[in-house]
C-alpha cells in the first residue's frame, strides 16, 4: 500500500512544472529525503538537512553533483572544505571521499548518474 502511494505522489510531478525547494521540506533535527527518480541509470534525490546536521565522511563508486537549493552548507571532498550557499553546484567525484554538513539548516538536489 505504501508503494502505491509514493509511485502516484511521484507521477504527480510527471511532465507537471514544480518548484524544487518546496518539494521537500525540514524536519527539526532531522535529514530528510525524496526520491524523484529512482532508475538503474542514476537517481536525482532531493535532501533537507536542519542546521548542524550532517552525512559523515563516505564514498560512491559514481559521479554526483550537488546543487544546493537553500541555505548553507560545507561539502568537504578529499580533504578539502567547499562552503556553498543557494544557487551553487558542485560535482562529487567517484570513489573520492566526501562529506556533508549544514552550515545552516539547507535543501539540495543530489543527481547521481549510474555508469
Amino acid at each position: 500500500m505504501e508503494e502505491s502511494k509514493k509511485s502516484e505522489r511521484l507521477e504527480k510531478l510527471v511532465a507537471v512544472p514544480a518548484k524544487l525547494v518546496d518539494l521537500v521540506d525540514y524536519q527539526e533535527g532531522s535529514v530528510v529525503s525524496r526520491a524523484i527518480i529512482n532508475k538503474k541509470t542514476g537517481t536525482v534525490t532531493l535532501f533537507s538537512f536542519d542546521e548542524g546536521q550532517r552525512l559523515s565522511e563516505h564514498t560512491a563508486p559514481y559521479d554526483a553533483s550537488v546543487c544546493v537549493l537553500d541555505g548553507e552548507v560545507e561539502i568537504v571532498i578529499s580533504g578539502k572544505p567547499f562552503r556553498l550557499q543557494a544557487g551553487e553546484i558542485v560535482i562529487l567525484p567517484a570513489n573520492q571521499p566526501h562529506a556533508v554538513k549544514a552550515v545552516k539548516k539547507f535543501k539540495m538536489l543530489l543527481i547521481m548518474i549510474r555508469s
